[in-house]
């Protein structure tokens, strides 16, 4: 195969960033002469982890449409900057294939590249389609579905392959619960003050298990100071808290239990990981999104669901008690997120992409 270029473009939180990475791997694995572009909005979490993996990384001028108020009208009046840049790109790159990965980043670029007839594949990697790729669905040539309830969304062009997830999360292994609840709490790549708050509040409680639980909470940037004092007021010694975790495969493999938010490629990491979870989906996710992903997860055994209405230091106390006392639950739950994995995802989706690229070669 002569050298070809290939487009991945989305983005707005790191959970759109990460398949993207783990399918660019697997594509250069498959053929080391491909030539990746990635694109995605100017948001500093999404510049720090492609800085990290040092990618070829343009950015665009992108805020997204479902916004409220002034967000919103930012969108809306960035949008012919975004297009613009979109088309620039596009015909500057010439590539063989634009793939969008989901969030606000991918709408312009794959809209365009469908216009200008080049081969387009997006990616849904949440149970319920977001607005940008319910309006790709009209464009794009094919769909990759993480839950088999997304495919009525895409007419057809839906296939069930699963979200791409870092090989590391699959490496760890089962863990055989003990008298001491290891909990890992995070919130996504920026942290969720939700939790942060929720977590202080249930301190005072938490102290009646300071000699059975060992506590993981990544905070985020901003309210890191605040959590790690409340901690050390509480009297709690056995914790460890930090802004963000890297390599988080490490924490999720020291973990007995997760307790975090449901966006798609957290829920697609804890089932690599077989990690039991309570998730707290966050209410404000457009469409409410992150339920629907938690839904998946709850309906086949793996998970429990908090929402943020129900969220109360004693409920909280409640359910680490229950799991110290019935190990055989988070057996039970590891064993349910087992049967979900899809450890062939991102080979599957790099062989995709390769067939459309010599599909259109041979039209051509």
């Amino acid at each position: 195969m002569s050298k070809k270029r290939i487009i991945i473009s989305g983005g707005g939180t790191g959970g759109h960033l990460y398949p993207a990475v783990v399918l660019g791997q697997k594509l250069k694995e498959l053929e080391p002469e491909i030539e990746l572009i990635y694109i995605g909005s100017q948001r500093a979490v999404e510049k720090r982890i492609m800085n990290e993996q040092s990618l070829t990384y343009l950015t665009l001028p992108v805020e997204g449409l479902k916004s409220r108020g002034w967000k919103k009208l930012k969108g809306l009046a960035l949008l012919p900057l975004a297009l613009a840049r979109s088309l620039v790109i596009i015909l500057s790159y010439q590539p063989a294939l634009v793939i969008g990965v989901g969030g606000f980043s991918s709408g312009p670029v794959v809209l365009l590249a469908s216009l200008l007839k080049k081969p387009t594949l997006i990616l849904e990697q949440n149970a319920l389609p977001g607005f940008t790729n319910r309006l790709l669905s009209h464009f794009a040539d094919r769909a990759v579905v993480s839950f088999p309830s997304s495919l009525r969304y895409f007419r057809g062009k839906g296939i069930l392959l699963g979200n791409p997830v870092r090989p590391e999360f699959y490496r760890i292994q089962r863990k055989q619960p003990g008298p001491i609840l290891t909990l890992l709490i995070f919130g996504g790549s920026q942290g969720s003050k939700f939790l942060n708050d929720r977590i202080i509040e249930s301190l005072p409680l938490l102290r009646e298990l300071k000699n059975s639980l060992i506590i993981y909470h990544q905070t985020g940037e901003r309210d890191f100071q605040r959590v790690k004092e409340a901690y050390e007021l509480a009297g709690l010694e056995q914790v460890t808290v930090s802004p963000y975790f890297s390599p988080m495969a490490d924490y999720l493999a020291a973990a007995d239990l997760v307790l975090c938010r449901a966006g798609a490629t957290t829920c697609a990491e804890l089932i690599a990981a077989t990690r039991p979870a309570i998730l707290v989906p966050f209410a404000a996710a457009a469409d409410n999104h992150q339920e629907w992903n938690a839904r998946e997860l709850e309906q086949a055994g793996g998970a429990e669901i908090l929402l943020e209405k129900d969220f109360k230091p004693e409920i909280l106390l409640d359910r680490l008690k229950f799991y110290l006392n019935n190990h055989e639950a988070l057996i039970r739950m590891g064993d349910n997120l087992q049967k979900l994995r899809r450890t062939d995802s991102a080979d599957r989706l790099a062989r995709l992409a390769l067939d459309m690229i010599k599909a259109e070669g041979r039209r051509d």
